[in-house]
């Protein structure tokens, strides 16, 4: 997967119901564990450019410390806003590594 850059190591991945950044060639990036499964958005929230790698898992949505918008980890869609969407990138978790298409 010549595309595809290591975000971190298997055992750096959040816990489950959680969030955490990641730098990576000079981007920010989020990464949630939503009951196991792993999604990796970029860091701005799209709302007023809050940090959601520092947010929380709510209801299954990655939810902006700030002002509490919250994304759907697949899509990118925001549960308030149908205008609002969260970048979101492929990703896979293989030989002990995540890595994203950026």
């Amino acid at each position: 997967m010549p595309d595809f850059v290591r975000i971190c190591s298997q055992s750096e991945l959040p816990a489950p119901g959680t969030v955490g950044e990641f730098t990576v060639a000079g981007r920010t990036l989020c990464v949630a564990n939503v009951d196991g499964a792993i999604a990796v958005l970029d860091n701005v929230c799209p709302h007023e450019e809050g940090p959601l790698g520092e947010g929380t898992i709510e209801d299954g949505r990655v939810v902006c410390p700030w002002h509490g918008y919250a994304y759907d980890p697949r899509t990118g869609q925001s549960a308030q806003d149908p205008d609002l969407t969260a970048t979101v990138f492929e990703s896979v978790t293989e030989n002990g590594e995540l890595r994203a298409k950026l």
